[in-house]
C-alpha cells in the first residue's frame, strides 16, 4: 500500500494537482477516499489499483506526447 501511496503523489507532484484529485480523475473514488487510504481505514481493491495505475500512465504518456509535439513544432 505504501507503494501505491509513494506513486499517486508523486504523479500528483508532477502534475501539479493533489492525490485526491489523481484519485477522483481516475474514476476511484473521491477525496474521502484517498483520505481513507492514508489513514489505514481503508484499502482499495486489485481493480481499483490497476485502474489508478492505468490511468497514470496513459496522462503520463499524453504528456510526453504533448512535450515531443511542441519540441518538433519549435525545431520546425
Amino acid at each position: 500500500m505504501d507503494q501505491l501511496i509513494d506513486e499517486v503523489r508523486s504523479f500528483a507532484s508532477a502534475a501539479g494537482v493533489s492525490p485526491a484529485t489523481v484519485v477522483q480523475r481516475a474514476g476511484c473514488g473521491n477525496g474521502s477516499t484517498w483520505a481513507k487510504w492514508i489513514s489505514g481505514v481503508g484499502s482499495p481493491t486489485l481493480r481499483i489499483v490497476d485502474r489508478l495505475r492505468a490511468y497514470m500512465a496513459n496522462a503520463s504518456e499524453q504528456a510526453s506526447d504533448v512535450e515531443a509535439s511542441e519540441q518538433d513544432e519549435g525545431a520546425a
